[in-house]
């Protein structure tokens, strides 16, 4: 297991703080004057962002009745009488997603039923103005409140998600009528002054996503918003030089999450049309960075229009993913293999198998990494089949470092600990954040397609270290996309020489989540289980790793709240010297079709 903390990351990080903390008593003290000096405020605004994402009116709903439920959380106030601004968060991601403003769009919206009938819920056009008139009030209350200048609601992650979400409302908050033209001012004014905010100190933002959204959202205001050619110029400088380090050869985002790098190609694809909109051409670098981030989310879409769990990413928003492909002007098909990224693809008959087969990202940009080493995930034309635990930002805090862990994924793991490790809380966390302290040291994959089906193959050196073996995992998916065949092994690289000790057993377990929707049940020997798709789809999983368990298992990549899944388990016990082609180093296994199955009791008697 390779070191992926060294002394320079600790004196990078300390210099890095510094800076911040210098920035933030500056800033604290009032001594930038060039952010009051914001010249006079255009009468109207430029071209606006569409927004991809669909909006929730029901949380509109719920957040006009005072009940903001963000991020596993719930706080309640008084719609008449309380502040949600004064109010304190129950944990930083709740304030995050609230100062973010990603509900924004829902409160716009919500419905209001007409009050003069309980039962009718039509709308009159005073119930439409309704939700944007709250949404106005909720950001004006925002400015009262935290528009000079928060070091949390305006640190950077935080900060660049609030100036998308405003200008994605921009009919409702700056394009009003006279009666409100002195709020709508005010809301300018603070747009533009958190934008030269980060048009200084963009340098200071956590390497990875938050800094390429940072020159997103600098972009996104220089471009919407007339006069404002220094915030344009340095929003396309800074984005140019962040597609270029972040964005792959293959596509891929650095962090090697599908959802960062679809994210990035949903706000790329919007910039585009504001830029052509507002007759600016953007540098060339973007237009490739979007020419290649759109074959990637296609590569990463599973069957039913969602991307597959990796890395910190959930299944992102459906109909934003397809909106954005739609305005892919390239077309291009998903590949079979990312090498930068370090994922292979394989899909006949229907199915399609994800596998990971790379290195965990490094630094800063492991901070929201997975240890998924040669995980995979499943979905065939009944819908998600096998899966990895995931995440979604709207689930609960308390879950996120459970599911980064191996045993939330479909893969192997050994003696219960994880082939990439994390901080534990201390010092060190609080310094660096919860990156991984340590990842699989060499990562290595192959490729064969034959006219029968396609071989998936990669070999990971996570445990090696600890325990001297090495984990293979093989794959076989059928040209018919009805069977899929894997092994996994643990086995002692010839080079490392005999084991100390030849009588230890090291205990292993190969989990295979499976989706929500799956219905299964293990047959009378426990050598197999049946599994049933929500179409009636049946397929039956087999080992002769058995028996087998079916124990619990959450799935978080949908969205809150958490979901009650299933998961298979196989178990067993390593030999030191792990051949890994005997058992007990060896396990097969098999997710075979059945066709259309009516019930479960042919299985379980």
């Amino acid at each position: 297991m390779a070191r992926a903390v060294r002394l320079s990351d600790y004196a990078g990080a300390m210099i890095a703080s510094a800076r911040r903390e210098a920035s933030s008593t500056l800033q604290s003290m009032g001594l930038f004057s060039s952010l009051r000096d914001l010249g006079p405020l255009p009468s109207e605004t430029g071209p606006l962002p569409e927004d991809f994402y669909a909006p929730r009116p029901d949380r509109g709903t719920e957040i006009l009745a005072g009940r903001f439920q963000l991020a596993g959380d719930l706080v309640s106030v008084d719609p008449e009488h309380d502040n949600i601004w004064l109010k304190p968060a129950p944990t930083r991601a709740f304030a995050r997603r609230l100062h973010g403003f990603g509900w924004l769009r829902d409160v716009i919206a919500a419905p209001t039923p007409k009050q003069e009938d309980p039962d009718d819920f039509g709308l009159s056009d005073e119930d439409e103005e309704a939700g944007a008139a709250n949404a106005r009030a909720l950001v004006d209350s925002w400015i009262r409140a935290f528009g000079r200048w928060n070091s949390f609601a305006w640190s950077h992650g935080v900060l660049s998600a609030r100036l998308i979400n405003w200008l994605r409302a921009g009919d409702t908050l700056f394009e009003t009528d006279e009666s409100d033209r002195k709020a709508r001012n005010a809301r300018l004014r603070s747009l533009l002054r958190q934008a030269r905010y980060l048009q200084r100190t963009i340098p200071l933002a956590h390497d990875g996503a938050v800094r390429l959204r940072c020159a997103i959202a600098l972009s996104f205001v220089g471009l919407c918003v007339p006069r404002q050619a220094g915030l344009q110029k340095s929003g396309l400088a800074a984005l140019e030089k962040e597609v270029k380090r972040q964005i792959l050869p293959d596509g891929g985002h650095v962090s090697r999450s599908p959802r960062a790098g679809t994210e990035a190609l949903i706000d790329l694809i919007v910039l585009r049309d504001v830029a052509e909109t507002a007759g600016v051409d953007i540098p060339r670098e973007i237009v490739r960075a979007i020419d290649r981030l759109a074959p990637m989310s296609r590569f990463f879409r599973m069957s039913d229009g969602g991307l597959a769990s990796f890395h910190g990413g959930g299944e992102c928003d459906h109909g934003a993913l397809k909106m954005a492909l739609s305005r892919d002007e390239t077309g291009a098909k998903p590949f079979g293999f990312a090498p930068h990224s370090g994922y292979h693809r394989a899909e006949a008959g229907g199915a399609t198998i994800l596998l990971d087969v790379g290195k965990a990202p490094r630094g800063t940009l492991s901070t929201s990494a997975h240890a998924s080493a040669l995980a995979f995930e499943l979905c065939t034309t009944g819908g998600r089949l096998v899966v990895n635990c995931g995440w979604h930002d709207d689930q609960p805090s308390s879950w996120r470092e459970a599911v980064r862990a191996t045993a939330a994924h479909s893969t192997l793991t050994l003696e219960e600990t994880s082939s990439a490790r994390l901080f534990a809380p201390g010092w060190k966390r609080d310094l660096l954040g919860p990156r991984l302290t340590s990842a699989p040291g060499s990562v290595t994959a192959r490729r064969n397609e034959e006219d029968m089906g396609v071989w998936l193959e990669g070999i990971h050196e996570g445990y090696r270290a600890d325990y001297g073996l090495s984990h293979r995992r093989r794959v076989f998916l059928a040209a018919d996309g009805g069977d899929l065949r894997g092994e996994d092994a643990l086995f002692r690289p010839v080079s490392d020489g005999p084991p100390e000790d030849v009588d230890v057993r090291f205990r292993f377990a190969i989990r295979f989540h499976l989706h929500p929707d799956v219905r299964a049940s293990l047959s009378r020997d426990s050598m197999s289980a049946l599994l049933v798709q929500p179409d009636g789809d049946g397929w039956r999983f087999r080992t002769d790793g058995g028996p087998i368990r079916l124990e619990r298992s959450v799935y978080l990549a949908a969205g809150a709240p958490p979901q009650r899944a299933t998961q298979i388990v196989v178990q067993g016990e390593a030999e030191p010297f792990g051949a890994g082609d005997r058992p007990p180093n060896r396990v097969r296994w098999a997710f075979q079709r059945l066709g259309q199955v009516g019930g479960t009791q042919g299985e379980t008697g």
